[in-house]
């Protein structure tokens, strides 16, 4: 079994963000169905990057001086998928979840691209079922079976754009949630960023 991305597409009006890869499958053996598992990974030395993008995935991998030990793959996210019956070939979407989670290593690393292509490895794993003459018969996909893609920057970023326009998403923890309200409420404010400019006011030093 053989497995190729042919293409990619937003999921603009699902539940939560979510890209559609689309998934060409081939097997010399007719197959009834399968249940695939598949981790998708970023291979950040498969591209360069302009200084600006250094700059923002400083935090991720550190100066580039030091890029060659500490530029390593990331794993993005994992998915499942249900393959009907088919013969020789079949395409099928593959539906895959996007955080926009600053605390996620690999969203900081789509953040942080401007432009081109994304390196990304899917490994597939899983169990394919086939009719025999007495049933069926059970085989293992292993985890040997991989597909690259290069996932074009402006996809990920549509995508974002169109569940969180103009934003970004940060995670607190619950007791600098209940501060930052608390913050909120003594002084009036109407919105969370009104809050956080009112606290970045108070810290700003004054221009020279």
């Amino acid at each position: 079994m053989t497995f190729t991305i042919a293409g990619v597409r937003p999921e603009k009006h699902a539940a939560a963000p979510a890209l559609s890869f689309r998934l060409r499958i081939e097997d010399a053996a007719p197959v009834h169905a399968a249940m695939l598992r598949c981790q998708v990974q970023v291979e950040p030395r498969r591209r360069g990057y302009s200084p600006a993008e250094q700059d923002r995935l400083l935090e991720l991998f550190g100066a580039p001086a030091r890029w060659r030990d500490t530029l390593r793959p990331l794993v993005w996210t994992h998915a499942a998928l249900a393959v009907p019956a088919f013969e020789q070939s079949v395409e099928v979407d593959l539906p895959v979840p996007c955080t926009y989670d600053f605390e996620v290593a690999s969203t900081k690393y789509l953040h942080a691209i401007e432009d081109g292509e994304i390196p990304l490895l899917f490994l597939f794993s899983g169990t394919v079922f086939a009719k025999t003459e007495n049933g069926y018969s059970v085989r293992q996909v292993p985890w040997d079976r991989e597909a690259a893609f290069r996932l074009p920057a402006g996809v990920w970023r549509e995508l974002m754009d169109a569940y969180y326009p103009g934003c970004g998403w940060i995670r607190l923890r619950r007791e600098s949630l209940d501060a930052l309200q608390r913050f909120k409420a003594e002084r009036a404010l109407t919105s969370w960023e009104d809050a956080i400019e009112a606290l970045l006011d108070g810290v700003r030093e004054p221009a020279s």
